[in-house]
Parts: structure tokens; C-alpha cells; sequence
């Protein structure tokens, strides 16, 4: 669901980025008003498991690989506005540092992984859990569902944005100059196995951890960035078990590996000409900016160790540690903007 440079017209990444532009600016305001320095590490956390969880790819069915997200789960803990900005440092990260995701679709990427999914998922969890009680069953299965219409609706969006580009963006010869697949092959495409696959793991990983939550730290589930109830959860055992269950999840990332074949839609230039010989040619602008950005670890690949599964361990630690550290640095800068305010204030 990373979308490639190349893919999407300029204007269209344009478009799309002023589209999540409100939604950061909105994220940044609920951040600051609800700040507290037990805060930063549950946002780092769910930002960590966000990037790490994406490395998890799992076939689809017509040879292609997909993933979950997390925004489900962050969306229920820390709320939607927050959720969006600790998914979107995570898909920046993958894209800078990883080539996970172009630079210039970017703005897509994060609206479609960091806005459409936890903000659906957490309007269809509020919508079946309602006013119940911590404890009540309808906590699980409310995140499941929303996790997995979330995930579904971010899915849907992906293909419109690729099934526009050829109706759109055409070269003199009337050949697509970006994403080269109509809305009738990208939806379907993207739709059928994230109905019956990826958005069923996003249901079952948010459900799962939901319920045990309401055994170990029923407070977290009630948390929705509320500082009052900050100091209750943040030191406690089971969020410190919730960072050893990311590290195991970090040891385990090279099963991300054993998934044949590439995303749907991410595929490069000489890959799209392999698969679909049908093609009368390669996208123009797809040739042109497809190389827009070289990440230093492009692939989560670490060629130095000369092992792929030590490399991508290695890469999801890295990552673990980016987003970590820009979620604390774009926290401190709130906290030093909300500090002088209030100097002023006085």
C-alpha cells in the first residue's frame, strides 16, 4: 500500500498533501494541548509498532504481498488526531531512510495509512463499543471490525488514486504517463485481497491486543491522551511489556521475507515490463521519477552483513530508533513552544 514515486502525477502528490496537511496541523494542536512527558513514550511506542508491523509482508492471493499497519490499535489508545501523526513519522521514516514508499507521494501514503484508516477504524470502534464497560466484549470485537474496515477503506483510496492517474494523465500517444492500471483493475486489484487477507490481520492483531489490555491495563484502553490518566499507565508493567513484545516483534521481522513477490501497484519500471507484457510501454513520468529519491537502506537491506535477515533486523532497529527519536524530538519542540506561551502569558 506504499505508493511508489512514479505512480502518482506531481499534482496529484500535491493534491494529496494538502489533503493530510490539516489533519498533521490538527494532530500537532491535540498533541500540545494534551502533552505530558509520560506521553512520549506511548506515542513512540505505537509509532515503533506501526513501522515495525509494516515489514510483516504476507501473500495475497494473486501473487502479490500486503501488511497491516497498526492504525487501528493507535487510533483506540491515542486517539485519532495523535494516532495520524505517530503512523505519518513512521511512513516518513520508511520512505527517507528505507525507499518504502516514494518522497513524493508521501502526502498519499499518509493520508491514506495515517488518516483514512485510524480515523474510520476509531469512528466503527466507538460505534460498536460505545459507553460499554472496559471489560465488555464489545471493545475486541468493535477494534476488530474497525480495524479491518480501516484498513479496507485505506486499500480503496490507494487504488483511486492509481486507477485516476491513466483517465487523467495521458502522453501525446494517449499511453498513461504514471500509474498505468484503470479504476477497473486497480480496485479489484487492491480490493480483494486486502478484503480477504491484510485487513483480517489489522482486525485480528487490534482485537487481540484490545482484549489484553482489558486484562493487563484496563486504564490504556481509556487513555485517548488525557494526561490525568497518563501518570496511571505509562510506568506501569504491562506497557513495559508492550515494549518487549516490539522487540520480539523486531527479532521476528525476517518472516517479512518469506512472502513471494511485490506489492501491488510498488512495483519498479523493469518489473511492471516482466509481470504485464501486455503493457504497450512504461509509463514516462513512472521512468522519470522513479529515482527521484536513493535511500540510504533502500529495501531494508543492509548489504554490508551480507545477510538479508540480519539486514533486516538491523533495518527495523534502525527504524525503531528514527521514529523514536523524532517522535520525542517533535514532541520537545511542542513542549518548548507550549512553554514559551505560556511565559508569555504571565
Amino acid at each position: 500500500m506504499h505508493i511508489p514515486d512514479g505512480y502518482l502525477s506531481p499534482l496529484t502528490s500535491l493534491v494529496m498533501f494538502l489533503l493530510v496537511l490539516p489533519f498533521w496541523v490538527r494532530a500537532a494542536r491535540v498533541l500540545r494541548q494534551r502533552l505530558s512527558t509520560r506521553l512520549v513514550p506511548l506515542v513512540a511506542l505505537f509509532a515503533a509498532f506501526s513501522f515495525v508491523i509494516m515489514m510483516f509482508n504476507v501473500p495475497l492471493p494473486g501473487g502479490t504481498t500486503g501488511h497491516a499497519v497498526g492504525g487501528a490499535l493507535a487510533a483506540i489508545i491515542l486517539g485519532p488526531e495523535v494516532a495520524t501523526l505517530a503512523i505519518s513519522i513512521a511512513l516518513v521514516i520508511q520512505a527517507l531512510f528505507f525507499g518504502d514508499g516514494g518522497i513524493l507521494a508521501v502526502g498519499a501514503n499518509c493520508f491514506n495509512m495515517a488518516v483514512v484508516l485510524p480515523y474510520s477504524s476509531y469512528a466503527i470502534y466507538q460505534l460498536i463499543a460505545g459507553r460499554s464497560p472496559v471489560d465488555s466484549a464489545r471493545r475486541p470485537f468493535g477494534a476488530l471490525v474497525g480495524g479491518w474496515v480501516g484498513l479496507n477503506l485505506a486499500a480503496f483510496f490507494t487504488a483511486v488514486e492509481f486507477g485516476i492517474q491513466p483517465l487523467l494523465f495521458k502522453a501525446a500517444d494517449g499511453t498513461p504517463l504514471y500509474a498505468p492500471y484503470p479504476l477497473e483493475v486497480a480496485i479489484p486489484a487492491m480490493m480483494i485481497p486486502h478484503i480477504l487477507v491484510a485487513s483480517v490481520i489489522e482486525g485480528l492483531v487490534t482485537g487481540a491486543v484490545v482484549a489484553y489490555l482489558q486484562r493487563a491495563n484496563r486504564p490504556l484502553l481509556e487513555l485517548n491522551l488525557q494526561p490525568e490518566a497518563a501518570a496511571q499507565v505509562a510506568g506501569f508493567r504491562p506497557v513495559r511489556l508492550l515494549w518487549v513484545a516490539l522487540a520480539v516483534l523486531i527479532v521476528l521481522t525476517p518472516l517479512g521475507l518469506l512472502a513471494p513477490g511485490t506489492a501491488w501497484g510498488e512495483w519498479a519500471s523493469e518489473e511492471l515490463a516482466q509481470i504485464d507484457p501486455s503493457l504497450r510501454a512504461i509509463p514516462e513520468g513512472l521512468k522519470q521519477l522513479e529515482g527521484l529519491w536513493g535511500a540510504p537502506l533502500a529495501d531494508y537491506d543492509v548489504p554490508a552483513l551480507g545477510n538479508a535477515n540480519l539486514g533486516y533486523v538491523l533495518s527495523a532497529v534502525i527504524g525503531v530508533f528514527l521514529t523514536a527519536v523524532t517522535v520525542w524530538l517533535f514532541t520537545a519542540l511542542l513542549t518548548g513552544r507550549r512553554t514559551g506561551a505560556m511565559r508569555k502569558r504571565v
